[in-house]
């Protein structure tokens, strides 16, 4: 078991065969930084993993695949022919350490013609404890085996094929036998590790249009001259309808470490539930009401609202981060109310807050609120006049020392938060930025990472800003 974590975390990405990869494996530690040329397939690795993470949340294949990729053949790799029946597919897995000990999760995708998952393998504790394969092309199902070491030693049922399996154990194991509680501590163990990512892209565009008064939104192709990482595409439907299942709790629930978990907003307990979607895409206004950071970060300012109130502690050390980015002075940082009818033009005007901080308080009716910089004797500097590279590592930052009950995602409610670590994805970690930003949020990151209730997966272009760092791990892609 490695030891370098209690709580389910993946500690190993299998790329089998993934658009420009084959045959590759990534360890992951808890900060872990892509390098490598455009092309090398930085962004790729991020895709499989945010496909795994998807799954397991219990989306279905179809919006898993197509929220992320674009396409179910954008995924096939390159050169990869077809069979006698034309057909295509795909191999990503990974590895998820914890309680449990090592467990292995592997998949087979077809993506052509028809997209579905044709395989599955669950792994841990010297045993297979799951296995699915695809029977008969004409049902929707694959016929599943999983583990019980009792009076018949495997159970053997149909289960769809456009869902993970191992999500779905927890309501098809009753966990009377020691095998099946093994089976239930090992499925367990993936679902929360995977439900617990979180993948951040900060848009300053999007992130503009709000703060200016507009409606904002996700999905639109990233600025900043993106290394290949356009915007993924939206509304790609479920191949078949119907509910997907939580990850239910139940018998044979591994053990856990407690601790703190050091998440902002602990005060409220979002349930995880079941469902096609869970949080993925939670690009609605109720996600703003909430104060629960999405991952466009296109609500930064209200969410800046809430933990300002919530962690003064946590709040001063964000404004000290944001102090070393950004060029002239910075004193604080906070939300203010934003004025009907305002032309989101300089700090006074739109903000509805004339001079120094301190001043006359807004006048008229205030709509919403949106995030301002003290600048001291200088004024207040609304967010958005920020540079690109300032606004998105105000946003990074902001992810990394906040934690699930403010971010916009849906980790596992049956299991206590101290038994659980959020993973942080971030492609383009130091898009914008200059060798001093990123080298600063690299800094930050590793305290934050030290700390074990946060990891991070992050993909760079240039690999120096994390010389010199102990504790970051860097892999070089392509060579």
């Amino acid at each position: 078991m490695n030891t370098d974590t209690v709580r389910p975390a993946v500690t190993e990405l299998r790329l089998s065969a993934f658009k420009t990869h084959r045959g590759v494996t990534l360890p992951l530690t808890r900060l872990t930084l892509l390098s490598g040329e455009s092309g090398s397939g930085k962004s790729s690795a991020l895709q499989a993993y945010e496909i795994l993470a998807r799954l397991g949340s219990g989306e279905p294949l179809a919006r898993a695949v197509g929220e992320v990729a674009g396409s179910p053949a954008a995924c096939v790799p390159a050169g990869a022919r077809p069979d006698e029946q034309g057909r295509r597919g795909f191999r990503i897995g990974c590895t998820v350490d914890g309680p449990a000990g090592p467990v292995s999760l592997d998949l087979a995708v077809q993506a052509e013609p028809e997209l579905r998952i044709v395989g599955e393998r669950l792994t841990g504790g010297g045993e297979t404890l799951l296995t699915t394969a695809l029977t008969d092309p004409n049902r929707p199902t694959v016929q599943a085996a999983w583990h019980t070491a009792g009076a018949t030693p495997v159970t053997r049922a149909p289960l769809p094929d456009d869902r993970l399996g191992t999500s779905l154990l927890p309501l098809r194991v009753a966990g009377k036998t020691e095998g099946q509680r093994l089976v239930l501590a090992a499925a367990e163990q993936v679902v929360v590790a995977l439900r617990s990512a979180f993948v951040c892209d900060p848009r300053p565009e999007v992130m503009r249009g709000v703060g200016a008064g507009g409606t904002g939104g996700a999905g639109q192709d990233g600025g900043c001259g993106a290394d290949g990482a356009g915007g993924a595409g939206r509304g790609a439907g479920a191949r078949r309808s119907g509910r997907g299942a939580g990850s239910g709790g139940g018998p044979g629930k591994p053990g856990g470490v407690g601790g703190a978990a050091g998440a902002w907003g602990a005060r409220k307990r979002m349930g995880s539930g079941g469902g096609e979607a869970g949080s993925w895409g939670r690009d609605t206004e109720g996600a703003r009401g909430e104060g629960r950071l999405r991952s466009s970060c296109d609500n930064l300012p209200a969410v800046l609202e809430r933990t300002s109130q919530e962690c003064a502690r946590r709040h001063a050390v964000l404004v000290a981060a944001v102090r070393e980015a950004c060029a002239g002075p910075v004193e604080g940082l906070r939300a203010v109310p934003r004025q009907a009818g305002g032309t989101g033009h300089g700090a006074a005007d739109a903000a509805g807050v004339a001079g120094p901080a301190g001043s006359s308080a807004p006048q008229g009716g205030a709509v919403g609120v949106r995030a301002v910089l003290d600048r001291g004797a200088l004024g207040e500097l609304p967010v958005e006049q920020l540079g690109d590279g300032e606004l998105r590592f105000l946003a990074l930052a902001l992810v990394l020392l906040t934690g699930p009950e403010v971010l916009a995602m849906d980790p596992v409610g049956e299991v206590p938060s101290a038994h659980q670590q959020m993973t942080v994805m971030a492609d383009g970690m130091d898009r914008c930025m200059d060798p001093r930003q990123a080298r600063e949020l690299v800094s930050l990151a590793l305290r934050m990472t030290d700390r074990g209730h946060v990891r991070l997966l992050g993909t760079v272009r240039d690999p120096s800003v994390a010389e010199g760092l102990p504790g970051v791990q860097v892999l070089h892609l392509g060579v």
